[in-house]
């Protein structure tokens, strides 16, 4: 089994684009860190969420990436854009396309 982790959170007005572009530019070194799967999304009804979708080897490989520099400086420049609200969810992931 591989692990999952699937969040969302919620930007200032009017930054929702600027996060995501953030989310986005550290995609590179994701799949060497043990990534699967990276997915950023958003919806056409609501201007300031951001839904994050991600497949990793294992829990330790996705909590290592986290310490990543680049995946710092992401988190750090993102921070003051968020609102604080977000939500998080662990599952074990069993199959599907694409992985």
């Amino acid at each position: 089994m591989t692990y999952g982790y699937i969040a969302s959170m919620k930007t200032q007005a009017g930054s929702r684009d600027e996060v995501v572009s953030i989310l986005l530019s550290g995609v590179d070194g994701l799949r060497e860190a043990g990534c699967h799967l990276y997915v950023v999304s958003v919806s056409d009804d609501d201007d300031v969420t951001i839904w994050v979708t991600e497949v990793w080897e294992s829990k330790e490989h996705h909590d290592a990436s986290l310490e990543l520099p680049e995946a710092k400086a992401a988190i750090g420049k993102a921070m003051p854009m968020l609102t604080g609200e977000f939500t998080r969810q662990e599952v074990s992931v069993v199959g599907g396309l694409g992985l």
